[in-house]
């Protein structure tokens, strides 16, 4: 970030801005805001998990954990909106959809009470095929972590 144009900089996405650039609603929109946003490079989803995610009904219910395939999913909705953001207002609200999944690793459990900050940064882009490796956390540890590619489609 040291040679990035401060200006280039978006301090937040919030929840209305997300809604606008990624189809995703409830019970499916995985993020709650967006900050430390770079253009076409960078961007940190926060997911705030809740005892009230439907999940934990069935995931556990004595026992909550937020599934690793949700993580990835915040992951993900995190890059489209970088993405469609990067794009501008032409994209916004198209799919964009996984291509591949690779190095996916779950490193701790995460919790309802828990933030999760999800770190997404472009590894490369060709087309309308992006590139992506993303880091999750809560309170500075590692969480998760993966390498994935996804296509916006133009239908």
């Amino acid at each position: 970030m040291d040679s990035v144009d401060k200006e280039s900089v978006i301090r937040e996405i919030d929840i209305d801005r997300i809604k606008e650039l990624i189809p995703h609603r409830y019970p499916f929109l995985m993020i709650d805001r967006m900050i430390n946003i770079i253009p076409g490079e960078s961007a940190t989803g926060i997911k705030n998990v809740t005892v009230n995610e439907p999940c934990f009904q069935g995931h556990f219910p004595e026992t909550p954990v937020f599934p690793g395939v949700l993580i990835i999913e915040a992951m993900a909705q995190t890059s489209a909106a970088l993405v469609v953001n990067t794009l501008g207002a032409a994209s916004e609200g198209k799919l964009v959809y996984f291509l591949t999944i690779e190095n996916a690793r779950f490193r701790k459990p995460v919790t309802p009470g828990d933030q999760m900050h999800i770190h997404v940064s472009r590894h490369a882009r060709r087309g309308n095929v992006w590139k992506f490796n993303s880091e999750a956390k809560v309170d500075e540890t590692v969480v998760a972590e993966a390498r994935y590619a996804a296509m916006i489609m133009d239908e």
